[in-house]
């Protein structure tokens, strides 16, 4: 019997797997890809207080964001927001998954690759790996297995129900002297109920759009390929070698039963994604850190119950202004009306509005619990800084 088995090797999965190892558990992660830097979801936006609280290993992350410009569907008249500090950084993210499986297999945890969790067995789990399947006992069970949860489901635990699908483009550029910038185009019909956007940091580009699947009459990708023909900011034509990606986003809140006594969830698979910014990379480091102070009780103490504090209806609670935003940018249909109250974004108290949502620091609230809190305040983040060399 192994103490934790994680399902799911994306940063929330990686990170707990590797905290709890450290703290002399024993920890099995299964993850069905069979290499961590292939299909890859995330367009791995790195937020200010990520780059803060957590030792990212900065040869994986390109260089800083100072500049967001905001754009109305005919891409006229923009409104450019520049901060001191860096605000986003984006994440080679193949490179910082198989940097984080590293710490993680040094820390003690066992990763067993191109491997599907199949359910429950009995008292057990069953598992379909490249020798075939097998069954594995554990005190708890994780699930960071994505937005569409197979754990969520086993542990009859709540799923996510709201949906963005989002697909991008990916590739690099010649070295260039523009600034770094993250173009946000917001456009109802191109991206319904989110916004579109083109990250250039001189390394990379990333041109994608998300929004809510239902509104796309010809599918996700006819989308991209038309705003990738006029995207703003894009130095160029999209190459046919370009990498994709896409899948989707959980941004209805975090869900209220995210725990049991058999085990937890965390990441996309918890709905601990922004319900307005569908930034979701802060809040998996965080909650990880969380999961992993109760985890880490549950076992020293031999109480299960325990886990009755993950309790994600008490978390949620700090959702609720995010969430009514969601559902107003949801309501929005029309680009004529996005057109004619766009300029308000250029008057001071917009620009304020904006600067809050685009260079604020809300994340993954901290519970009330002075142990968990700690952990999601960086006290003792997962992984160390790998220094280049």
């Amino acid at each position: 019997m192994t103490d934790v088995l994680v399902v799911g090797a994306g940063l929330a999965g990686l990170h707990l797997a590797t905290d709890l190892a450290r703290r002399g558990h024993e920890v099995e992660l299964v993850e069905r890809r069979r290499r961590l830097d292939v299909a890859v979801r995330t367009t791995g936006i790195f937020v200010a207080k990520t780059l803060r609280d957590f030792p990212l290993p900065p040869q994986h992350l390109g260089p800083a964001i100072h500049r967001v410009v905001l754009y109305p569907p005919s891409g006229r008249r923009p409104v450019t927001l520049d901060s001191p500090r860096e605000e986003y950084r984006v994440g080679d993210m193949g490179g910082l998954y198989l940097s984080a499986a590293a710490d993680a297999v040094e820390a003690g945890a066992r990763i067993a690759l191109g491997t599907r969790f199949l359910g429950r067995d009995g008292d057990g789990w069953r598992l379909a790996g490249p020798d075939g399947e097998r069954r594995v006992r554990a005190r708890f069970l994780v699930g960071a297995d994505g937005a569409r949860s197979r754990v969520a489901t086993e542990l009859g635990l709540d799923r996510n129900r709201l949906l963005l699908t989002g697909a991008e483009a990916v590739f690099a550029v010649p070295a260039h002297d523009r600034p770094p910038a993250f173009h946000c185009v917001l456009d109802p019909v191109l991206a319904p109920g989110y916004l579109a956007w083109v990250v250039d940091d001189g390394r990379h580009v990333h041109v994608g759009t998300a929004g809510l699947p239902d509104r796309y009459p010809d599918g996700l990708r006819a989308a991209l390929r038309r705003f990738a023909e006029r995207a703003p900011g894009l130095p160029g034509p999209v190459p046919e070698d370009a990498e994709l990606r896409g899948g989707p986003i959980p941004v209805g809140g975090l869900l209220r039963r995210i725990s049991s006594a058999e085990g937890l969830l965390v990441g996309d698979a918890s709905g601990a994604v922004s319900p307005l910014t569908a930034g979701g990379l802060d809040p998996c480091l965080r909650q990880a850190a969380q999961a992993a102070d109760v985890l880490h009780e549950a076992l020293r103490s031999g109480r299960p119950e325990v886990l009755a504090r993950y309790d994600g209806a008490e978390l949620r609670t700090r959702f609720r202004g995010r969430l009514a935003l969601r559902r107003g940018l949801a309501a929005v249909r029309s680009p004529r009306l996005v057109e004619a109250a766009f300029p308000l974004l250029g008057t001071p108290p917009g620009r304020a509005a904006a600067r809050a949502v685009l260079f604020g620091d809300r994340s993954f609230p901290d519970p009330v619990s002075g142990a968990a809190a700690a952990g999601a305040r960086g006290r003792r983040p997962a992984a160390p800084a790998r220094r280049p060399g």
